[in-house]
């Protein structure tokens, strides 16, 4: 069964997600925002062993904790990213741009690829890549728990920004649209900020991209 704990952390408020495997206590974190040691600290009370970093996508508040919670961990860890954001990734995810520095993180492990599988455990995920936030933004879909963890891609009756870097509008809504909303209605939807949603509320309720 999959069990999740959601932190949030970091100056913008991130949604970090620490998941397991509650039959192999395997672990992993995705969008580690902050805070790393915190984030070790949460996994190592619940016997939880972290192997795997999935990121959504490369902005620096979902990337600030890589480094510590890396540092924390006995074996380096698999970092997972899609290659569209790694130049964002080399460049601490524009934090300059906010008056930021993040700790050195080390270089993703793991090329993301639309529809591949990631494995916790017994548990298994499906990647989709979504861009339109960022380039290599992904989401990641756990077809048997009904949830599905979105990033910055779509929120609450909003969806994520797309003047930055790297955004586009028009890729962000197709993004939604195809890969979000043909997922079920009684989808979980853990966003990267704020509240969780579903996949049905956000067709009949989201004012920027109603099905």
């Amino acid at each position: 069964m999959l069990e999740i704990v959601s932190l949030i952390l970091g100056p913008v408020a991130t949604n970090t997600y620490l998941i397991a495997d509650s039959d192999t206590c395997v672990a992993a974190v995705i969008d580690p925002a902050w805070d790393g040691h915190m984030i070790a600290a949460e996994a190592k009370q619940r016997n939880w062993r972290i192997g795997q970093i999935w990121i959504t996508h490369a902005h620096f508040d979902h990337i600030g904790g890589v480094g510590d919670l890396a540092l924390s961990m006995p074996a380096e860890p698999v970092i997972a990213l899609h290659p569209n954001d790694r130049p964002l990734w080399d460049n601490q995810g524009g934090a300059a741009q906010f008056g930021l520095t993040l700790p050195a993180i080390p270089a993703p492990t793991l090329n993301l690829v639309h529809r591949m599988e990631l494995h916790l455990g017994c548990t298994s995920f499906k990647v989709l890549h979504t861009p339109g936030h960022t380039p290599g933004h992904c989401i990641f879909h756990c077809v048997d728990s009904g949830v599905c963890f979105c990033g910055d891609l779509i929120f609450q009756n909003s969806v994520g920004r797309t003047d930055l870097p790297g955004g586009d509008w028009e890729t962000l809504v197709t993004s939604i649209r195809t890969q979000v909303f043909s997922l079920p209605d009684k989808t979980r939807l853990l966003s990267g900020h704020g509240p969780e949603t579903t996949v049905g509320e956000e067709k009949i309720g989201n004012p920027f991209v109603r099905a």
